[in-house]
């Protein structure tokens, strides 16, 4: 416990943890969300390669209980074909995290989230499961942007939610997509070195606060009205976007 405590002073820590907290508990409701609200608050206090690992680790570990429930319910039709997509482009975004210019995969990242958003609020649905070709694509693109940033939510969810699926299916979607499509981003993240010492000492506290706040989250879902979902969704997106607007640093970060 000292070693932690000399890598990162406590005050650290409870702001990490508080995020965490709150993080896990979105993700616990709605099978996504937390990467966008850890990593962008995260990475104003920490390096991003070890905030992004460390959530990697936690986020593939304590999230599995909820896929007792979820691989009875997602469509694996459009599920596999949208995970082998996550996999096979991660190493894509991995390395672009690792060679490329910061601020305009930045920029990139936040015009394909709104642009996402925008077709969501817009009304269009597309009333057939997707069709394997656009889930892969749909996934890859997941991929790449989970690769730079774990931000990796946004068109996967959009495919889903812009189809007539109910909300207990597309959360179960996205929570196979998340479990399956980690094994890629795992392999790419150690294949660059990300996992190092200080992601092994923040798992010290940030596994007990995501899996308590996935558990409370979890709970959370089985109470909510189905139209509440949606609009959940919508807001988290948002906040993706507005989080990862590099024109807003000197008030987020």
């Amino acid at each position: 416990m000292s070693a932690l405590f000399d890598a990162f002073p406590p005050d650290l820590l409870l702001f990490l943890a508080l995020v965490l907290f709150v993080a896990g508990c979105v993700r616990g409701f709605t099978g996504f969300g937390a990467g966008m609200i850890f990593i962008p608050l995260a990475t104003s206090v920490i390096p991003p390669s070890v905030a992004a690992a460390t959530f990697l680790f936690i986020d593939s570990i304590v999230t599995l209980p909820l896929l007792v429930r979820a691989v009875k319910n997602c469509i694996w039709q459009t599920v596999l074909p949208a995970v082998l997509g996550a996999i096979l482009f991660v190493h894509l975004g991995a390395w672009l995290l690792a060679t490329a210019n910061v601020l305009v995969l930045r920029w990139t990242i936040f015009a394909i989230v709104v642009c996402l958003l925008a077709l969501l609020m817009s009304g269009w649905r597309y009333q057939h499961p997707p069709h394997p070709a656009v889930s892969f694509a749909t996934g890859g693109v997941s991929g790449v942007l989970g690769g730079i940033s774990q931000v990796s939510a946004p068109p996967v969810v959009a495919m889903w939610l812009s189809s007539s699926s109910d909300p207990q299916v597309v959360r179960a979607n996205l929570i196979v997509f998340f479990a399956l499509a980690s094994i890629g981003t795992i392999a790419a993240y150690a294949l660059h070195g990300f996992f190092t010492a200080d992601v092994a000492r923040l798992l010290v506290i940030a596994v007990p606060v995501y899996g308590l706040a996935i558990f409370l989250g979890a709970r959370g879902f089985g109470k909510a009205r189905p139209g509440f979902y949606r609009k959940a969704a919508y807001v988290l997106i948002a906040l993706a976007a507005l989080t990862s607007m590099p024109a807003l640093d000197s008030l987020l970060r």
